[in-house]
């Protein structure tokens, strides 16, 4: 069988196969354009020798049909929606440096999105393979040594660690064998006064405890759980705990919804006392404790928009949507805490403009460009969404099933196929680098790969809560440590629609819990590990 597919010029043609595909455009570090040059483009094309491809033989089998019977049927190209081909069909009269780049981005995507970029296999729908080998060998020498110019983001140097380490989980790889180099990094950067820092001797900050901690999570096990001084951080959360019901990021820093959605994830993968040491800033005797508050925080965040930001009365943004969607759901059942503190139909507005046709893909503020990390931190909101708005768990009724047994898909609040589409075509770096990336023309990345991945797994997948809110006690407006995600039993499976699937079974990366952002079996790992345990 001869497998074809449209060359850049529109011809249909045998396809060939480059094992190592050029990237278009290379390293723009050094260029003002963000297209490539004539002398770039000719350089790229001097490169390539016939090693570099393999060749599909094509084969005629003769028969007893007249020469018009043998007349080849029409050659169909891959089944791509004219939506992904084609620039916006409404668009702005009004011309601006914004609208202009925004034009330049589509130019720079459709190419990718219509097959037309290079000589790359596609699938029936237009799709490459997630290239895993590459992405994973790039994640891997990501966690070594580092040239020294990376000495810029020395104080990023734990969230490397969950980047990398939650990208290799998702793509199906063990991370154990890192265990005993996390436990030994994880001590540098633990300070006697509760936290991590980005390094040895750097002050603690909720974001690098994060990351660290979520790290621990991913390569697990009872020595690297311990590692952790539980009561340090529980003092030291105390400290930035907040009379409003936020948190500080830091002693003495900004007060935003990043540091409620890390606190949350902390207290609770770590079963950690709610009570409030009497330094606290929010000590009032004892009336409150370390959940108080938190939701109405988030809540005085929403904005006009629809959107989420960092502070109250600041631009609304994805990432900051993620962390008040995540945040509300570890701390209740999500079907009855997010409605009660966000204007959802609002929100649900918000995020569905940051998803841009034909890119696919989302962006993170308005009027700002598409984005790879986006798929995770605007994409990742719908999971959320979605599951607070479903009636009843996938298994509550056997009508909801499909003839294979898994439960039959919702209809999605976003386009998963175009969000599918931008990370395959638009996302991966098909050069010997591997990687995933923010678009077309950019460097891969851990951080795009990492949340690139994570935007893939939750479109592939669907996850739903297996029961209804449990009622609270009296007087009670949040539910007690003992209770908390007592009642939210997530369930995940496959997605399944009435369309065919767009990429290959093959293509499909391992599912992270909606809130955590981790696999739940590491969830329940450190979490029961936790569970009931006292300070030593």
């Amino acid at each position: 069988m001869v497998v074809r597919t449209k060359g850049a010029r529109g011809r249909n043609r045998a396809i060939f196969i480059r094992k190592f595909p050029r990237q278009k455009g290379g390293n723009m570090a050094t260029s003002n354009s963000l297209l490539p040059t004539d002398s770039q483009q000719q350089q790229n094309l001097d490169a390539i020798t016939d090693d570099d491809f393999e060749y599909v033989d094509e084969e005629f089998v003769s028969s007893n049909l007249t020469p018009e019977e043998q007349q080849p049927a029409p050659k169909l190209g891959p089944m791509i929606p004219e939506l992904f081909k084609q620039p916006p069909l409404v668009k702005d009269g009004l011309v601006t440096d914004t609208s202009n780049l925004q034009d330049q981005t589509v130019e720079q995507c459709l190419p990718f999105l219509t097959g037309e970029d290079g000589p790359l296999k596609l699938n029936a729908y237009g799709l490459p393979n997630l290239n895993r080998e590459k992405h994973i060998k790039f994640l891997k020498q990501s966690l070594g040594p580092l040239p020294g110019r990376f000495v810029a983001v020395d104080a990023s140097r734990p969230w490397y660690l969950y980047w990398c380490l939650s990208g290799l989980t998702m793509m199906g790889e063990d991370v154990s064998s890192y265990r005993e180099n996390i436990i030994d990094t994880a001590r540098t950067m633990q300070n006697e006064s509760g936290g991590f820092g980005g390094g040895h001797g750097q002050m603690s900050h909720l974001a690098t405890s994060y990351a660290v901690i979520l790290a621990i999570a991913l390569v697990g096990g009872e020595e690297a759980y311990d590692v952790i001084d539980r009561k340090g951080m529980w003092r030291w959360l105390c400290s930035l705990k907040q009379p409003d019901g936020g948190f500080q990021v830091c002693v003495g820093g900004e007060e935003d919804i990043r540091g409620a959605y890390i606190a949350s994830v902390i207290i609770t993968l770590l079963d950690l006392p709610l009570d409030l040491t009497p330094d606290s800033p929010a000590y009032d005797g004892g009336r409150s404790n370390l959940l108080t508050g938190i939701a109405e925080y988030v809540r005085s965040c929403q904005t006009f928009e629809g959107g989420i930001s960092s502070q109250p009365n600041n631009e609304a943004h994805g990432a900051y949507a993620f962390c008040a969607l995540a945040c509300l759901s570890i701390l209740d059942n999500p079907r009855r805490i997010i409605p009660s503190y966000l204007d959802l139909p609002r929100l649900v507005s918000w995020l569905s403009y940051r998803q841009y046709a034909p890119e696919g893909g989302f962006s993170g503020r308005t009027n700002k460009l598409v984005d790879g990390c986006y798929s995770h931190w605007a994409g990742g909101c719908f999971p959320l969404i979605e599951a607070c708005l479903s009636p009843s768990g996938p298994n509550s009724s056997d009508d909801k099933k499909t003839s294979t047994g898994l439960a039959a898909a919702p209809e999605s609040l976003y386009s998963r196929e175009g969000l599918i589409r931008y990370i395959m075509c638009c996302c991966q770096d098909q050069t010997k680098r591997g990687g995933l990336r923010d678009k077309p023309y950019k460097m891969s990345d851990p951080y795009h790969t990492c949340y690139v991945l994570s935007g893939l797994s939750s479109a592939q997948h669907q996850w739903d809560l297996d029961s209804d809110p449990l009622p609270l006690g009296p007087g009670e407006t949040t539910p007690t440590m003992a209770a908390l995600g007592a009642d939210s039993v997530w369930n995940v499976f496959p997605y399944i629609d009435d369309n065919d699937q767009i990429y290959d079974d093959s293509d499909r990366v391992r599912p992270i819990h909606p809130a955590y952002a981790i696999p739940q079996k590491n969830v329940n790992g450190i979490r029961g590990y936790f569970q009931g345990r006292g300070f030593a």
